[in-house]
C-alpha cells in the first residue's frame, strides 16, 4: 500500500510565541458558484518549526505530515522569505 503524495501550502506567519510552533495563514481566492463574485478566505494552521528559524511576517512554506500533538499536522519546509526587521 502506497502513501498519498503530501500537501503543500504557502502563508505567512501570524504567531511565534510558543516554542517550536508556529501559526501560519494560508490566503486563497475563490468564485462564488452562484453570484460569480470572487471571494477571499484565510485558513489557519499550527505548524511544526523544530530550529525555530521562522518568526512573525514571515513567508514560509509548509508540507502535510502525521499528527504531532492536538492541532499541529504541518511541518516547515522553508523560509521563503523574511520579514521586514
Amino acid at each position: 500500500m502506497e502513501r498519498a503524495q503530501r500537501k503543500f501550502r504557502a502563508g505567512t506567519v501570524v504567531a511565534d510565541k510558543v516554542a517550536k510552533t508556529r501559526i501560519v495563514t494560508v490566503d486563497r481566492t475563490y468564485r462564488d458558484s452562484v453570484y460569480s463574485k470572487v471571494l477571499r478566505d484565510k485558513t489557519k494552521f499550527y505548524v511544526h518549526d523544530e530550529k525555530n528559524e521562522s518568526k512573525m511576517g514571515d513567508q514560509v512554506r509548509i508540507m502535510e505530515t502525521r499528527p504531532l500533538s492536538k492541532m499541529k499536522r504541518w511541518t516547515l519546509v522553508e523560509v521563503i522569505k523574511k520579514a521586514q526587521a
